[in-house]
């Protein structure tokens, strides 16, 4: 099984790096199981992160047809003004950043995922938001940082406030520390609880929350 961590300009390294490091265990753990590799729409390259003092190495490109997970993060910077990120002053900010990833080939690679039969789409933070703007998610249940549920909701997405949501081939986290749960849940989706389990102690993590699906009877009353 191959996973990409896709890199965009101004992405958020933890992101990246807590399930990128859940991951790598996991496939320790699992020898052969699970592969991760950092990639690019643009193929091998230096990605600068939204702190402007870090960036990763894209050792290949995204590539939908051989990836098995793919997963999205989002980005590190202001806040901004959601409503005009071109605005003076705006330029860096979180959603100016998100937005210009979808000025690159990007989108029509994740579309390209998304309608691969059996591939699995993740994202963390504000990697949902990336989906939802290319207009590739509407109707699916998805989640983000708290901060940016309700504009994941004006999309057309149905935002769910909730660490970990499951809408089958889509799992989303919530913010930049849900990286970790993300993967451990991952992990044990894919490769079995006690692969999870067993990583889970080597980073002296617990896994945070109920992880959302849409089963169930629906709560009365909240």
């Amino acid at each position: 099984m191959l996973c990409q961590i896709v890199l965009f300009d101004g992405f958020d390294p933890l992101d990246v790096i807590a399930p990128y490091e859940v991951l790598f265990a996991g496939g320790m753990a699992a020898p052969g199981a699970l592969q991760v590799e950092l990639v690019s729409a643009e193929g091998p390259r230096e990605v600068p992160s939204g702190s402007g003092l870090l960036s990763l190495r894209a050792t290949a490109a995204l590539d939908p047809q051989r990836a098995d997970l793919v997963l999205v993060p989002g980005a590190v910077g202001p806040l901004g003004d959601p409503s005009d990120p071109d605005a003076p002053g705006n330029e860096d900010s979180i959603p100016a950043l998100l937005g210009r990833s979808l000025q690159t080939g990007l989108p029509a690679l994740l579309k390209e995922a998304l309608e691969r039969p059996g591939l699995t789409m993740t994202t963390v933070c504000g990697g949902s938001m990336i989906l939802a703007m290319a207009g590739l998610i509407d109707g699916r249940h998805a989640t983000t940082n708290h901060l940016g549920l309700d504009l994941l909701d004006a999309t057309g997405v149905v935002a769910v406030d909730a660490r970990v949501v499951d809408d089958g081939d889509l799992v989303t986290g919530a913010g930049v520390t849900s990286g970790l749960d993300l993967g451990l849940y991952l992990l044990e989706r894919e490769l079995g609880p006690r692969i999870a389990h067993a990583v889970e102690q080597l980073f002296a993590h617990e896994r945070q929350g109920t992880v959302w699906r849409a089963t169930g009877p629906v709560p009365a009353g909240f």
